[in-house]
């Protein structure tokens, strides 16, 4: 299923999960975490699951004012080269599946909850922030070089979704050359900028078809469309069906709606 990925931990316990974004694939198995540090438009497909053997995970999303504070305490990993996009895929380390465990085992306790909590979410960042995604987790909290400037881009698309725009006019809202943030963006979501809007669009609007009950018209001139056949024709593209039978299936399989 499409989602959008916001920025969080995510933990594989038992079954498998690929995730394309743009033209990677990331697969998740048991023992391996996924880190996202923008919201990124994905799709997500269970890949191994039973009835005796669900597919389970553990989602944690990052709270940036701890993991600013970390940040600044916690010694950067020694560099090692990686592209810059914002997902990745890796072994989770020994200390990081203990924190995890211990994170899961407060929900047995209620009381203990809300003061043993926080600290086991920080033991938790603390092993993301030292390990192989420790570059990464600091775009979160950076806000100075290139890759912080594409977090300023998405985050406007990600406001602006709906409206017409140019690569220039976004370049400008954020400090760049159009060259440099096609290039820059293109490296860190795995697609230019115009793709990420339409990918936006589509999910909105099928958000919105889902959840509301509009017309496929409807759905298309409220996310910005001002042809309703361009849009179920990238619609079909994306999704691989029509908006309406699309819209159908998911109603009479409700559980697809909500995979991640």
């Amino acid at each position: 299923m499409p989602n959008i990925y916001r920025p969080q931990l995510c933990l594989v316990v038992q079954g498998q999960k690929e995730v394309s974004l743009g033209d990677h694939i990331f697969r998740y198995a048991p023992g391996r975490y996924g880190v996202v540090t923008y919201d990124l438009p994905a799709i997500g497909h269970v890949i191994e699951a039973t009835p005796d053997k669900p597919y389970l995970c553990l989602y944690l999303d990052f709270d940036p004012v701890m993991l600013g504070e970390l940040a600044s305490r916690v010694p950067p990993p020694p560099e090692v080269p990686s592209p810059p996009i914002g997902k990745t895929v890796s072994d989770a380390s020994a200390g990081l599946l203990d924190a995890t465990l211990r994170l899961l085992r407060l929900l047995d306790n209620p009381s203990a909850l809300p003061v043993l909590a926080p600290l086991a979410e920080q033991e938790i960042l603390y092993y993301l922030l030292a390990g192989p995604d420790g570059a990464r987790m600091r775009h979160i909290t950076s806000g100075q070089g290139r890759v912080a400037q594409v977090g300023r881009a998405i985050a406007w698309i990600g406001k602006n979704f709906r409206e017409r725009f140019s690569i220039e006019r976004l370049a400008a809202e954020v400090g760049m050359s159009p060259s440099s943030l096609h290039e820059h963006f293109r490296a860190v979501t795995a697609m230019t900028p115009l793709q990420f809007q339409k990918q936006l669009r589509l999910q909105d609007a099928r958000s919105q078809m889902l959840i509301e009950d509009i017309d496929v018209a409807t759905a298309a001139l409220r996310v910005g469309y001002e042809s309703a056949s361009q849009f179920s024709r990238e619609y079909r593209r994306h999704f691989g069906e029509p908006p309406s039978r699309d819209i159908a299936r998911l109603r009479a399989s409700p559980g697809l709606a909500v995979v991640a």
